[in-house]
């Protein structure tokens, strides 16, 4: 099958009120399907913000801070969804916060992988990173604690 008879049978399913769609000819076989929210493909990593305390949204994923660890100011950074822990934009890029590093309200900390969106965890008050709790590329848990800070 060609490009052509592939971008024909793409129109097809966009127009079309099917959510999926096969296509067999001889040995080749495709199937294709629509998302409800289609990712937004650019230039470099694709990166949804995640506000700390944004209450939940269908574009957005709440992230809560858990517990105490010795009084009010020390606080877990935990991740908000299930998927893949990066401390870095890329690979070649320094990590955004190492410990010892102060936290402004609204920086980005870490970015959490989910099926293929690179969702950004940043926080709403300024603080200072204490720990970091998982390693780069480590999968990790919904409400997994990722660092541990103390509010300024």
């Amino acid at each position: 099958m060609d490009l052509d008879k592939i971008e024909g049978l793409v129109k097809i399913l966009e127009g079309s009120s099917l959510k999926t769609m096969s296509v067999k000819d001889g040995d080749f076989k495709i199937t294709m399907s629509k998302l409800d929210n289609p990712p937004v493909i650019s230039g470099g990593a694709q990166v949804a913000p995640v506000a700390v305390n944004a209450s939940a949204g269908a574009e957005t994923v709440s992230h809560q801070v858990n517990g105490t660890v010795d009084d009010e100011t020390e606080v877990n950074i935990t991740s908000p969804i299930v998927g893949t822990f990066y401390s870095a934009a890329g690979p070649d890029i320094p990590a955004y916060v190492k410990v010892g590093d102060t936290v402004k309200a609204g920086e980005t900390v870490c970015i959490v992988e989910a099926m293929k969106m690179m969702n950004e965890i940043s926080v709403d008050y300024d603080c200072e990173i204490e720990a970091v709790l998982v390693s780069n590329e480590q999968k990790v848990e919904y409400g997994q604690p990722l660092f541990r800070v103390k509010k300024l």
